[in-house]
């Protein structure tokens, strides 16, 4: 369960309509590496580097979360706290994307349904509708249930990738793979290339951000708190990588073959708008195709809950059990519990709201989430598990560093951006494509950081050293 926990996690309706739609739109078959690198780096390598050493340090410092693990191996309630709130507020773009891809799909497939609602656009209802649901389910369950509900969503994710690519590969317009890889090469060479021509640059960023970025993201680390013990590793290691290469891989297959069956015509709705048009057409006659569209909206309702669900717990631990809790008189027990679920619906309420507003692409809004969070926590996370001379002033320094990066990154360029004459917001966007640069570039300046910073600063004694790895065995310090 946990290593579908992962999975699922992992995988949201944005990599189908987000990332699949404008990546394998622009660059193709090439896309695909990406898929592959999530399995190999963000699947595989993480779960063979961090699972073993986050489940043993974590169980020594007794922490439940990520701010827990900092406040435990830096002796630091100011970090846990600083890490609580950048959690709390920065997960809010993350679960918006999340959102805005459920919506664009399902308003593209019930437009009617606004009618039924005062003329409110059909995407806002239909994140409205997931809104509620989210909140319903977390609120009745918690964490177990969310890790088997994974278990479940993960199923439909596998069942409804091999349905979708296996329908697409059979319509008219892509001919199977072969002759999708003919008639691909005749639009555009470099949609069949090995690496993606022109664009090996903006492919190799792209993996690196979507694949080391969960290194960092606290609702993903999460998942190795849980595991039962070293045999669940090893069988995690292998479920999750492979479940990742089978999603990852078949969404960007089937963003590239959106190509085929829309004939090349962008829809007006831009990239967020391929996978949704696309299904439409595949699927949008008969009853054998309404069924297979059926299941597609099963996969991706599921993969998206499941992402949710993990960050919405996350955010509403980050408060109930990490800020909230260096006070005097902290809510315990049935009160944390009630807290906790205020705090779900309070966080899921944020996200709905944030994802009302019209920004361009999903892509852009994760990717800028991403950054952040992943940004401030990959120095301090990493360092702390491996090394034991890392200071409290080099893991600050790695976490203003990268959260400083990404900001101010971000704010120069919109301001010196020429659409800053439309005001600062239509500038944002403009310069939000380029977030996943600065989000690479916020995690390399975190990483580098901590350990530079650390060498020139006090060091802890070695009585709390000994506590932080002294589950650790002796070869592996």
């Amino acid at each position: 369960m946990s290593a579908f926990a992962y999975g699922t996690s992992y995988f949201s309706a944005v990599i189908f309509i987000g990332y699949a739609g404008k990546f394998g739109w622009d660059i193709g078959f090439p896309s695909m590496w990406i898929g592959f690198g999530n399995a190999v780096f963000g699947c595989l390598l993480a779960w063979k580097l961090l699972a073993r050493r986050t489940r043993t340090i974590t169980h020594a410092l007794d922490a439940r979360t990520m701010p827990e693990f900092f406040a435990g191996r830096y002796l630091s309630k100011r970090m846990k706290i600083f890490a609580a709130v950048i959690i709390f507020v920065f997960l809010v773009p993350y679960a918006a994307g999340v959102y805005k891809g459920l919506g664009s799909l399902f308003g593209a497939i019930f437009p009617n349904i606004s009618t039924m609602f005062w003329g409110i656009p059909a995407d806002t209802i239909c994140m409205f509708i997931v809104a509620l649901l989210t909140g319903f389910y977390l609120i009745l369950g918690g964490y177990v249930a969310s890790a088997i509900t994974d278990f479940v969503q993960g199923i439909i994710m596998l069942v409804g990738v091999f349905v979708m690519v296996i329908a697409l590969l059979a319509h008219p317009n892509v001919g199977g793979f072969a002759g999708a890889v003919t008639r691909l090469r005749a639009v555009n060479p470099s949609l069949t290339s090995l690496f993606g021509g022109d664009n090996w640059r903006f492919l190799l960023i792209n993996i690196l951000l979507t694949s080391f970025g969960t290194w960092g993201l606290p609702q993903m680390v999460h998942k190795f708190y849980a595991v039962r013990d070293e045999h669940a590793i090893r069988r995690g290691t292998v479920i999750s990588s492979v479940f990742a290469l089978i999603i990852g891989c078949g969404a960007y297959l089937v963003g590239t073959l959106g190509q085929l069956v829309l004939q090349g015509k962008l829809p007006s709705g831009g990239y967020d708008a391929v996978v949704p048009t696309m299904l439409i057409a595949a699927f949008g006659q008969g009853l054998v195709g309404n069924i297979l569209l059926s299941v597609i909206l099963l996969l991706v309702l599921s993969a998206s809950m499941s992402t949710l669900s993990a960050v919405v717990l996350t955010s509403a631990s980050a408060i109930s059990v990490d800020f909230v809790q260096v006070f005097k008189n902290p809510p315990q027990g049935k009160n944390q519990m009630r807290l906790t679920r205020v705090l779900c619906l309070l966080f899921v309420a944020m996200s709905f709201v944030f994802a009302t507003f019209r920004f361009a692409i999903i892509v852009s809004i994760m990717s800028f989430s991403w950054g952040v969070v992943s940004g401030c926590f990959i120095g301090p996370f990493i360092w702390g598990l491996y090394r034991k001379g890392i200071t409290r002033a080099g893991s600050w320094a790695g976490m203003i560093g990268g959260l400083s990066t990404i900001l101010i990154w971000t704010f120069v360029a919109a301001l010196t951006h020429p659409d800053m004459a439309q005001g600062f917001g239509v500038a944002f966007q403009a310069v939000s494509k380029d977030a996943p640069t600065y989000g690479i570039a916020a995690m390399a300046v975190s990483f580098l950081l901590v350990p530079l910073v650390s060498l020139f600063t006090k060091p802890y004694d070695k009585a709390h050293i000994d506590r932080v790895f002294a589950d650790v065995p002796t070869k592996a310090r």
